[in-house]
Order: structure tokens, then C-alpha cells, then sequence
């Protein structure tokens, strides 16, 4: 009899957490009231109503500072095509998402390590590498991180604004997790705290109404988003504005927000359900307990080799650390509790620990 699989691979939440009947209700009326936009071309900013509910609403800017994207790792992507030229040096977290890894590789940029602390980025290591030489861009996941679950102290954003300002390069905060939160609203955005034009703020509504949506956005300063929305334009001529006319419809009518408390108190069920179980399975792991978002990175002792144990895994799934490194990696996994039901969560981490005793010591 065939094992069913448990998944703690992918960044999505399941089925039963997707607002289905809410996206429907939305769908009817964008195509009652907003018709004619929906089912045309726009501009490469996107939706204009869309784009100033966003403005408005979570950042308290005018509509200029906004442009919607499909997605946010094409808003991601735009950005790197637009800012960087290869042998740019550019400063990455450790571990960090492994599709941007994969999207600066690929620009031909030099890659700067700088490692994560329980409160986020070490700033210290991003000012090292200023002291070696220019850098044209910083990455940071600020909140509920990507694979590694932290969130940046308000104190380092300060200090990464500042630097930014001071040495001249830009700052991607990546940061579509932001309204996933399970207590205290993380601190002020480091687009909120910039006056010199050097931060350009990335989301996403994947995680707070689905991911199959690709509805996302970048905000920043009006000429860099202009500068952006023409190149969207030149690219694809507009994003999807159907989509974006749902969302819209989500946000103006309130039931993104009713969708966000309700996702909230699922993952932290499903949170609090994965720390218990990786106290009982696996008491060797060492975390940072994740206070939003859908991930819990998992370091162990240089002995266990993850890449070894999903090799060997029965029933269950996750993804091995180096492939959110430059290097290195091995004794660490992300788990992303989003997609697995808590009642199902116990049995999932007893089949990783029971992979990892099957794992041969790493050498």
C-alpha cells in the first residue's frame, strides 16, 4: 500500500487555505464593474486602482512610488535586469531564496555572502564588504525570511538605510510576508525610513490571497518605477489586469483582510504543531521559531547530511540547504509548514528523522 507523500518542500499553502469563494465573489463583480479594464491592455505599471490602494493603504505614498507586477519574483527580475551589469558585486543573505540565488547568477554578477543572525542580516558583514569595494545592491528578505524564518531588527534596518544612503547602492527588500504575522506587526518597512531614493520595496499578493494569482508590485522612487514600468512595457506591455482587477476587488471590499486573519490563525497552528514535533524527533535541530510566513530553518550537527537524507526519505519531502547557499548548507533543511495540515505535521517530522538515521554520517 502506497505511503502518502508529506510535503514540507514548497512555498504554498494548501488547498483548504485558499479563498476560493472570495476570489469567485471578486471575479463577478471585476467583471461587473471593472470589465472593461480587466479584459484589456493596460500600461507596464498595472492596474491604477490597484496601484493606489497599495500606495494608500500600506505604505501611506502616492501612486507614482507604485507599479504591479505578476508577481513578485518578475518584479524581482526587472529590477536586476534594469540596475545590475555583470561583475556588479552584490550582497545576498545566507542562506537566502534560492530563486533569486538563480536570478543573479544568471546576471553575472559577483555574489557577496552575508550571513543571517537570529535578528536577520549580520550588518557588520555588509559593511566589510563596502570597505572592499563599491556594491551595487543589497537583497534582504526583512520579515518571516525566506528559508531561515527571521525577521530584521528594527535597529538593522536603520543601519542598512543609512548605508545605503551613505555608499550609494540600492536595497531590494524583498519582503511579500510581511502581513503574514502571528503576533506583533513586524517593524517599519526600510522603504518607509528612506530619503535618499536607495530602497526599492518588493511583494506579493501570492501569500495573502493565492499563489496561482501573480499578482505582486515594487515601490520605490517615482523615477526608478517609471524607468521599471517601461521596461515592463517594452517586455510584455501590461501586466495581467484581470488579475489585478480581482485583487483589487479583494482589497477595496475587505475580504483580503478577512482572508489574512483567517491564513494567520491557520499557520500558526501548523507553526506551533512543527516546533512540538521537532522537539520530540528531532531535540538535535537548532531554529529560530519563525513569529509569521511559512518557513522554519532547521540547523544540525555537522554530522547529519541532509542531501543524504532526503536521498533516503520515505513519504516525505523538504528541501536541503545548499540550495539556498553560495556554499555549503549541508546539515540544514527548510521546512515549510504552509502546506501540511497540522494533524499530519507529527507523523511528517517522524519520517525526516527516521531518514536522517538511515543518512550515512557526512564526512
Amino acid at each position: 500500500m502506497a505511503v502518502e507523500m508529506i510535503s514540507f518542500a514548497r512555498g504554498a499553502p494548501s488547498p483548504d487555505l485558499l479563498p476560493h469563494q472570495a476570489v469567485r465573489a471578486a471575479a463577478a463583480r471585476a467583471l461587473e464593474s471593472d470589465w472593461e479594464r480587466a479584459l484589456a491592455y493596460g500600461t507596464g505599471a498595472g492596474h491604477p486602482g490597484l496601484r493606489e490602494w497599495i500606495a494608500g493603504e500600506l505604505h501611506g505614498i502616492g501612486a507614482e512610488h507604485v507599479m504591479v507586477t505578476n508577481g513578485s519574483m518578475e518584479a524581482a527580475a526587472l529590477v536586476f535586469q534594469h540596475l545590475l551589469e555583470p561583475g556588479d558585486r552584490v550582497v545576498v543573505e545566507q542562506p537566502t531564496y534560492d530563486r533569486t540565488l538563480l536570478l543573479l547568477r544568471r546576471a553575472g554578477v559577483e555574489l557577496i555572502p552575508a550571513p543571517l543572525e537570529a535578528d536577520g542580516l549580520d550588518v557588520g558583514a555588509v559593511e566589510r564588504a563596502l570597505a572592499e569595494g563599491p556594491v551595487k545592491l543589497a537583497h534582504v528578505i526583512p520579515n518571516f525570511h525566506n528559508p531561515a524564518g527571521c525577521t530584521l531588527a528594527a535597529a538593522k534596518r536603520e543601519r542598512l538605510v543609512a548605508l545605503a544612503a551613505e555608499h550609494g547602492f540600492t536595497i531590494l527588500e524583498d519582503d511579500p510576508y510581511r502581513l503574514i504575522s502571528f503576533g506583533e506587526p513586524p517593524p517599519a518597512t526600510m522603504l518607509s525610513q528612506d530619503e535618499a531614493g536607495r530602497v526599492i520595496h518588493a511583494s506579493s499578493f501570492s501569500k495573502t490571497v493565492s499563489p496561482g494569482v501573480r499578482v505582486g508590485y515594487l515601490a520605490g522612487p517615482p523615477d526608478v518605477i517609471a524607468g521599471l514600468a517601461r521596461r515592463a512595457n517594452q517586455t510584455y506591455i501590461s501586466p495581467n489586469m484581470l488579475a489585478e482587477s480581482i485583487v483589487f476587488e479583494l482589497c477595496r471590499s475587505g475580504a483580503l483582510a478577512d482572508n489574512v486573519r483567517r491564513v494567520n490563525g491557520a499557520l500558526r497552528e501548523r507553526r506551533d504543531a512543527l516546533v512540538e514535533a521537532l522537539g520530540e524527533r528531532l531535540p538535535e535541530a537548532s531554529f529560530v521559531t519563525p513569529e509569521g510566513g511559512y518557513f522554519l530553518w532547521v540547523d544540525l550537527p555537522e554530522r547529519m547530511d541532509a542531501v543524504a537524507a532526503l536521498e533516503r526519505a520515505e513519504g516525505v519531502s523538504f528541501v536541503a540547504g545548499p540550495d539556498f547557499m553560495i556554499e555549503g548548507g549541508r546539515s540544514s533543511l527548510r521546512f515549510s509548514f504552509a502546506s501540511v495540515p497540522p494533524d499530519l505535521i507529527p507523523e511528517g517530522v517522524a519520517r525526516v528523522a527516521a531518514a536522517f538515521e538511515r543518512a550515512p554520517a557526512a564526512a
